[in-house]
């Protein structure tokens, strides 16, 4: 008796992961990320780092994803998506995320020096901050990690 195949859940912290070996081979700080419409599974936008590229500090993969997803939808608040990134996002990007609205935030490693969710200003755990997404950190963190500290090390 065959039965039937179950339905494999998308990779998408795997799809981010994509993004970020694509950073990493054109020279960019290898982050990367990918927007999903938490309802359907559908992807809305996916990004690389392209600050070096692009000669723009803000040119972030967060900041990327969420401007796409938001220029695509016409939408400046995208409450029903899901953002997965592959490194903690800085200040910056925490609060781009507040202010787009976001569901939910999970991403791969953790960043000591420059994160802004869990490490630095914590963003939103401020009393400022006017929308907390859910967050789920350390999300295929060592293959995350691995890929950032090999990109460095081979720089030194």
């Amino acid at each position: 008796m065959t039965r039937p195949l179950k339905a494999r859940k998308p990779d998408y912290m795997g799809e981010a992961l994509a993004e970020a070996a694509l950073a990493a081979a054109i020279g960019e700080v290898p982050v990367g990320a990918v927007l999903v419409d938490a309802a359907s599974g559908e992807i809305l936008a996916r990004a690389h780092n392209r600050v070096e590229r692009d000669g723009d500090p803000t040119a972030h993969a967060e900041m990327l994803a969420i401007r796409a997803a938001a220029a695509a939808s016409g939408l400046k608040r995208l409450t029903g998506a899901d953002l997965y990134v592959t490194l903690e996002p800085c200040a910056m990007c925490a609060a781009a995320i507040s202010f787009a609205r976001l569901r939910r935030l999970v991403y791969g490693a953790y960043d000591p020096k420059g994160g802004g969710v869990d490490h630095g200003p914590r963003l939103f755990q401020q009393p400022t901050c006017h929308h907390r997404p859910e967050v789920v950190g350390g999300v295929q963190e060592q293959a995350c990690g691995d890929l950032l500290r090999g990109f460095f090390q081979d720089r030194r």
